[in-house]
Order: C-alpha cells, then structure tokens, then sequence
C-alpha cells in the first residue's frame, strides 16, 4: 500500500486571474491556460500529484461552472478519469470551497486525509514537494492543520508570511506562531534577515474530519451554510452541483481567516523549494526561461537591444526595440504594455472593461465549448463570420434562433447537419443555409476534427440567442 494512500488531492481551480489579462479572463483563467510548455498550470498541479506515487487517491476538483468542461477535459488528457468535480455555483473564497472538497472527501473515507493545493502554482522540484508531503502525514494523522511554509529566498511583498513558532519534537515542522499579510519592503527584508519566517503558499494539509471541525467550532455559519449546499447536491454528468442559495448565504472568507489564524493546531512544515503563485506577469517573467538579455518570450516575438522583458505573442508578430524591464503581451483582440514592476496594476484594466461591459474582460475570439470551439473572424452591425471546430464524436445541441440565419462550409472533416425534419451528410467544400427559426444541430460523425466557416446574418447576433431543446452537456438556454 502506499505511504499517500489515504491522501486526496483537493485541487482549488476557481479564479478568474485578472492579472494577467488579456490572456487570462473570465471564461478562460489563468489556471487552464498554456502559459509554459504548452501545458496549463492546473495540468501541471496534476502532474505533480499523480507524481507522488500510484497509490494516491483521485483529486476532487472545485472550479467554476463556467469552467467546469476546460476541467474535465484537461482531466482527460492526463489520463484522470474518475475526480470528483465540485461545481461552486458563485465564489466564496477558499474556506467554503476547502470545506465542500472535505466534505467530498469524507463521502470516500471518514479518516480522509486531504492536500490542498491551489491549480496556478509553479513548482517544480518535485522530490522536496514529496517530502514535504511525507513530513505533514504523520502530523496530519494526529488532527494537526497543516500549512506549507515556502523557505523565502528574497525580501518580497507580493507574498503573505507565517512566522514560525516552537519547533515539534521528532518532526521537521514548527507550530505556527502567526500569519501577517504582504508587508512593505522594510519589514519583508527583517523577515528574510530573521529566518523564522516563510512565504504563505496557500497549500495544505488535514484530515477532512479536523478541518471540518474546526471550521464548526470558529465559523459555524458558514459549516452549517456550506453543508446543507452539499447536502442538496445533484449529480450532472460527472459534475457534483450544490444548492445555490445556501451556498450563496455563506460568508466568503479565507481559510487562513476562518481556521488557519483562529485553530490551536495550526503547525508548518518548511518546503525549500523554487515556487511561485503567478501572480502577475513580473511573476511569470521570474520562473520563465530566459535569454542573455534576461528577456522571456512567448511565440513570434522579435527583439532588439531590449532587456529584461516579458514578451507574449499569441497571433501575430510583436516587435520591440530599447525596451527595459517591460512587459509586452498581444492577443487577437488587445495589445497590453506595462512597466513590468507595475503589472500587479493590470487588474485594474480588466475592471475598467468590465465596468464598461466590454467582451474583453471575459472572452477571447476564440470561445471553449464541450464540443470543440469557435472564434470570431470578422463582425459588423448585422453579419459575423466564425470559425468552427468540433473535436470527433461531439455535437452542438438542438437548437434554434429567433434573429439570425446561418450559412455552413465545411473546410475539413464530414458533418451530419439536422435541419428541421431532415437530416444530411456534408463533406468537405460543401455548404448548407439553415433559416432563421430552424431547429438544426450539427456534428462530427469522424475521426477528425470537423472545422467550419460560419457565417451569421440577421438582426441580433447575441450568444444568447440560442433555444436549446437537447443538449448532451446539460447546458440551459443562454
């Protein structure tokens, strides 16, 4: 039997990541992004559990329900299969969403042990996160509330603390003595000169049964708020849905606020290792590769007497000449530029647009769906045209629109088009109409994906102009 056999893996994947718009936005956070190596970081934090050894449980998941398909799939590519996906129906910060995956948890076990780690952390020195993890089961199997303490390596203000206290007898790990919120330069450096104090990373680890407890004992509104949610749960697909109201009634609240700060068992273990929260795009400019002008780039970037940038291309060349310490980013829709040690101030762009409900603060051109995807190619008052890809086996639902008419040619792949009472076979450099007000569908019979050109017309082009009347994914009208 494994020594991490009674260990679940609680992966936190809710957020948005509004700092580090443009790519990062409502419907397409950080976390699931390929931001290094082609892999998103909520991939990585799966890797990195399944890494500690063939006997750890499957992960519960609690994401967004917007995100909840970009979850599962990603799932899927790393050969998970059956987590447990927790769907918060609005977010209530971490301590509510640690308490419903403890709950989960305990639905396997009751002496469940649960390791919590958020899905956008870099970390990749996997051995000292294993032992880390080896030292904390010992102490989490006597009902201690594990927190993992980063060894800090430099006077930093982006980050939380935990000042250590009394070091635990036989045990590689201190209680904790206090937690102090991100402190100016000064008072950071005093810190890092000290050595008794770590960087808060947010990672933890407790027996589902303890932390419950304690959440009972200091927070009990929220306990009793978060377990009736659950309580109320309805399966859909392989989604876990809680009741809304009584989640939504919950006070939102972090887990260092609710229990880690107010608990008599709090203890931290050390993990000296190379982290990082990603923060912000200085953050990933940190942990990138970089060149011999300390510059980091991402797609066609081409650069000339420029040092020490974050350059991020995802469509189109991005030139720059004498640029110092700047970050660079362009996506199909925006172009950012900011003073790297300023990029933590982006979120205050992507309020701007959402005050000002502009698309770009919550979608790209290109949309994730369950079924595949699409993007924008061109839009005017009454026209769009998009590109459509549907992955092999899946299909859009039936559905029809009240405002608009659509025009289909297929440049890859065979569709099977329902359309109204008849339903026919198109292949490649073939073309159908479907009128406004028909019930159509379309899907992907084969092997391939299905790519399309879609070309709207009518009076009111709107995503929400959908009647949805059968739908594999569950999805409701709009």
């Amino acid at each position: 039997m494994s020594k991490f056999s009674q260990v679940i893996p609680v992966i936190l994947s809710g957020g948005s990541g509004t700092r580090l718009w443009p790519v990062s936005r409502k419907l397409y956070p950080k976390q699931f992004i390929p931001l290094r190596n082609n892999r998103s970081l909520f991939q990585d934090t799966v890797t990195r559990v399944q890494a500690l050894g063939n006997g750890i449980q499957q992960p519960i998941i609690v994401c967004n329900d917007e995100h909840r398909f970009m979850a599962a799939e990603q799932l899927r590519q790393e050969g998970v299969e059956n987590a447990d996906i927790v769907l918060e129906p609005i977010g209530r910060n971490t301590a509510p969403a640690i308490a419903l995956a403890a709950l989960c948890a305990q639905q396997r076990s009751d002496n469940a042990i649960i390791l919590v780690l958020p899905a956008d952390h870099i970390l990749d020195e996997q051995e000292k996160f294993g032992a880390a993890i080896e030292s904390a089961m010992s102490l989490s199997e006597q009902d201690q509330l594990i927190t993992f303490g980063i060894t800090p390596t430099r006077a930093e203000t982006g980050y939380g603390y935990i000042k250590a206290g009394a070091a635990l007898a036989d045990e590689q790990a201190n209680q904790v003595e206090k937690f102090v919120e991100k402190p100016e330069l000064a008072k950071a450096q005093e810190y890092l000169d000290l050595g008794d104090y770590f960087w808060n990373s947010g990672m933890f680890m407790f027996k589902a049964s303890a932390l419950l407890a304690e959440l009972a004992k200091h927070e009990p509104e929220m306990a009793a708020s978060v377990k009736s949610a659950y309580g109320a749960q309805e399966k859909d697909l392989n989604f876990i849905r809680i009741d809304e109201e009584a989640f939504a009634a919950c006070k939102s609240e972090s887990i260092d606020y609710a229990v880690m700060e107010n608990t008599s068992n709090a203890v931290v273990v050390p993990l000296a290792s190379d982290w990082n929260d990603v923060g912000s795009w200085h953050a990933l400019w940190e942990s990138s590769l970089q060149d011999e002008n300390n510059n980091a780039i991402t797609g066609d970037v081409l650069l000339e007497d420029c040092h020490g940038c974050y350059v991020h291309s995802s469509n189109r060349l991005v030139t720059a000449v004498g640029m110092q310490d700047a970050v660079i980013v362009e996506t199909a829709d925006a172009v950012m530029v900011v003073p790297r040690n300023q990029s933590q101030n982006i979120k205050q762009i992507a309020n701007a647009l959402k005050d000002a409900n502009r698309d770009e603060s919550e979608i790209h051109r290109k949309v994730h769906r369950p079924w595949g995807d699409y993007e924008s190619i061109d839009n005017a008052e009454r026209f769009q045209v998009k590109r459509i890809t549907v992955k092999p086996g899946e299909q859009l639902s039936l559905q029809k629109h009240h405002h608009r008419a659509e025009h289909w040619i297929v440049v890859n792949g065979t569709a099977v088009v329902t359309c109204d009472d008849k339903e026919f076979l198109l292949a490649e450099n073939q073309s159908t109409y479907i009128p406004i007000g028909a019930v159509h569908r379309l899907e992907n019979p084969g092997k391939i994906p299905l790519e399309l050109i879609e070309v709207q017309s009518g009076t009111y082009l709107g995503e929400d102009d959908i009647e949805r009347f059968d739908d594999r994914y569950g999805r409701s009208d709009k």
